[in-house]
C-alpha cells in the first residue's frame, strides 16, 4: 500500500468537518482506507457505498448499484454482529438490493406482456 496515498487520505478525513466523508470523495477515502484497517473504515465504507447506489449518476445503471450494494455487503462481512452500525447499514443495503430485484422483475414482467401481445 502506498503510504503517501493513506497519509493523503487520513488527512483529508481529519480536514473533513461531518462524522462521515460523503460520496464521491468518501468512497475513494474509505476504500483506500479500508484495505487497510478493515474493522475501523468498514461501517463507513458500507454506508457511502449505499449512499453512492443511490446517487443519481447511477439511477439509471442497475448493474453499477449493485455491484455497489455488494460491495458494501462485502464490507460488512468483516465487523461482527453486534457492532452498532453494522445492522442499519445492513438493513440499507439488503433494501437497496430488493428494490433491483423488484424493479428487474417488473420489467422481466412487461417484457414478458410485450412479446406476448406482439
Amino acid at each position: 500500500m502506498d503510504r503517501d496515498l493513506v497519509l493523503k487520505a487520513r488527512m483529508r478525513l481529519m480536514s473533513h468537518d461531518g462524522r462521515v466523508l460523503h460520496a464521491p470523495a468518501g468512497l475513494g477515502v474509505y476504500r483506500l482506507l479500508y484495505a487497510v484497517s478493515p474493522q475501523v473504515y468498514a461501517s463507513k465504507l458500507a454506508y457511502v457505498l449505499v449512499e453512492a447506489s443511490r446517487s443519481p449518476e447511477v439511477a439509471h445503471l442497475p448493474q453499477v448499484r449493485r455491484a455497489l450494494l455488494h460491495e458494501a455487503l462485502a464490507a460488512l462481512q468483516v465487523l461482527a454482529p453486534g457492532h452498532p452500525f453494522r445492522a442499519k447499514v445492513l438493513d440499507r443495503t439488503l433494501a437497496g438490493l430488493r428494490k433491483l430485484d423488484e424493479a428487474n422483475e417488473e420489467a422481466a414482467g412487461e417484457a414478458a406482456g410485450t412479446e406476448a401481445e406482439g
